[in-house]
C-alpha cells in the first residue's frame, strides 16, 4: 500500500513540475540533431495510413501535416489535443471575470493589466526594431508574436523559487501571465490564420455556444456533453474558418455550468469545487501535462546549428523587452493614471516578476509554428529562441538575489511602500 501510494506521489511531483514538458523538449532536441530525418518522418505520420485506413481523403491540415489524410502526428497533437490547454488557459481567464476574480474588479487589476500591456507591446517592438535594423523584416517580421508569449507554469514555479509562496508577486504575475494568454489567444485567432478565411464556418461557433447554453439549461452536469457535442461543433468550425483550430473550445467554456463566484487564479480551494466547468478542469488537468510534453516533443526538434537572427530577436524580445515593457509601462501607470502596486511589492519585485515573465516556451513554441510555415527559413532559429528562453529563470534567480530578494524574506506578507507612491493596496491581486 505505501509503494502504491509512493508512487502516485511520484506521478503528482512528475505532473505537478511540468516533468513531461521538459523531458519532451529535450527528447525532441536529442532526436533531431542525432537524427533529423526520422524525426521529420514521425511527426509527419500519417496516422490513419499507418493504422491501414486508405481511402479517406481531408485537405492538408494547418499545422505542418503533409499526409494526404491529413490526420499526421504533428496536426493531432498542436491542433487537438493542445485544444485542452487552451481549453483550460481559457478556464482561468472565464474564472478570473466572474465576482470575486482578480478582472472582476478594474481597481485591482488595473495595474497588472497595464503591466501586461507592456509585457506584451515591450517584445513585439523589440522584435520588430531588430527585424527592421536588420533587414529580416520579409523572413522574419510575422514572428512579431512569439516573444509575447508567457509560460505560466514555468513561470509559476520559479516565481515560488524566487519569492516563496504566499508572497503577492506570485498572484500578480499569475494574472499577468493569464491576461497574457487571453490577448495571445486574441493574436492567433485574429493574426494566424492557418488557411483562407472563411467566416461564415463562424455561424457553427456561434450555434455551438447556444447548444451548450440550452444544455446548461437543461441541467446537464457531465462536461463531456459539452465537449461531445457544442466542443467537437466549435473546434471543426474553427478548422473551417481558418482560424488555428487549438482555440476550437475555448468558446465553449462559458457555457459549462459554474460557480459565480471566483476563489482565485489556480487557487487550492477550487479542487473543492465540484460544479461541471472545475470537474473539467480536475479531469484534464493531468492528460493536458502529458499533451504538453507531447507537444514538445513534436515541435521542439530543431538542430543546435539552427540559431541566427530570429533566435536572437526572441530571446531579446523576453530577456529584455518583457521586464522593461512591464516594468515602465507600470511606472508610466502610476504617473498617469495614478495607479498602485499591491502592497508588499516594490519595483524590485516588478523588475524579477518582468524576468520570470520572460519564460516564453510552451506558447512562444504554439506561436512560432502558427507564424511560419513547416520548412520556412525562419521557424527554427525562432523556436531555439522559445527553448532558449528557458535563460529568463537563470537572470530573475540571479536578479533578485542581486536586488536581495529572498524566499520568504521582508517583502513576504508584510507592508512595503507601493514603489514611490507609499501608497498601500489590498495584498493580493487576486
Amino acid at each position: 500500500m505505501s509503494g502504491e501510494k509512493t508512487k502516485r506521489g511520484r506521478l503528482k511531483f512528475l505532473l505537478d513540475n511540468s516533468v513531461f514538458l521538459i523531458t519532451g523538449a529535450i527528447a525532441a532536441l536529442v532526436w533531431a540533431n542525432f537524427d533529423k530525418t526520422s524525426y521529420g518522418q514521425f511527426i509527419n505520420t500519417d496516422l490513419l495510413e499507418w493504422l491501414g485506413i486508405s481511402g479517406v481523403h481531408h485537405d492538408a491540415p494547418p499545422g505542418g501535416g503533409h499526409g494526404h489524410h491529413g490526420l499526421s502526428v504533428h496536426f493531432v497533437i498542436s491542433d487537438i489535443l493542445m485544444a485542452f490547454f487552451f481549453a483550460i488557459a481559457g478556464k482561468e481567464v472565464w474564472e478570473a471575470l466572474l465576482p470575486g476574480g482578480p478582472l472582476s474588479n478594474m481597481r485591482k487589476a488595473a495595474t497588472p493589466l497595464i503591466a501586461t500591456l507592456g509585457g506584451m507591446a515591450g517584445p513585439a517592438g523589440l522584435y520588430l526594431l531588430g527585424c527592421y535594423y536588420t533587414g529580416t523584416m520579409s523572413e522574419l517580421g510575422n514572428g512579431w508574436a512569439v516573444p509575447m508569449a508567457t509560460d505560466i507554469a514555468f513561470s509559476y514555479l520559479v516565481a515560488r523559487l524566487i519569492f516563496g509562496p504566499g508572497h503577492v508577486a506570485i498572484p500578480f504575475l499569475l494574472l499577468l501571465a493569464i491576461a497574457d494568454d487571453a490577448g495571445g489567444l486574441l493574436i492567433l485567432a485574429i493574426f494566424y490564420p492557418q488557411k483562407e478565411l472563411a467566416p461564415l464556418w463562424l455561424l457553427a461557433t456561434v450555434g455551438a455556444i447556444i447548444l451548450g447554453l440550452l444544455m446548461r439549461r437543461m441541467r446537464l452536469q457531465s462536461f463531456w456533453w459539452y465537449l461531445l457535442l457544442p466542443g467537437a461543433l466549435s473546434w471543426y468550425s474553427f478548422f473551417k474558418a481558418g482560424i488555428h483550430p487549438a482555440l476550437g473550445l475555448v468558446p465553449i467554456i462559458p457555457t459549462l455550468p459554474h460557480a459565480q463566484t471566483d476563489l482565485g487564479l489556480f487557487a487550492r480551494e477550487e479542487l473543492g469545487r465540484h460544479d461541471t466547468l472545475n470537474e473539467f478542469e480536475h479531469w484534464w488537468k493531468n492528460p493536458v501535462e502529458i499533451f504538453l510534453g507531447l507537444f514538445a516533443l513534436a515541435n521542439a526538434g530543431v538542430v543546435l546549428s539552427s540559431f541566427g537572427t530570429g533566435t536572437w530577436l526572441v530571446l531579446a524580445g523576453l530577456l529584455i523587452g518583457k521586464p522593461v515593457g512591464i516594468t515602465l509601462f507600470t511606472w508610466l501607470g502610476q504617473k498617469i493614471f495614478k495607479l498602485e502596486l499591491p502592497t508588499g511589492m516594490g519595483f524590485r519585485h516588478l523588475l524579477t516578476v518582468g524576468m520570470v515573465a520572460g519564460i516564453g516556451f510552451t506558447v512562444a513554441l504554439f506561436v512560432a509554428t502558427a507564424a511560419f510555415k513547416p520548412g520556412t527559413p525562419g521557424l527554427d532559429p525562432v523556436k531555439m529562441g522559445a527553448l532558449g528562453s528557458f535563460a529568463a529563470a537563470f537572470m530573475a534567480i540571479i536578479g533578485a538575489r542581486a536586488m536581495g530578494i529572498r524566499p520568504g524574506g521582508a517583502a513576504t506578507n508584510k507592508e512595503e511602500p507601493a514603489a514611490e507612491t507609499g501608497k498601500e493596496e489590498d495584498a493580493s491581486a487576486d
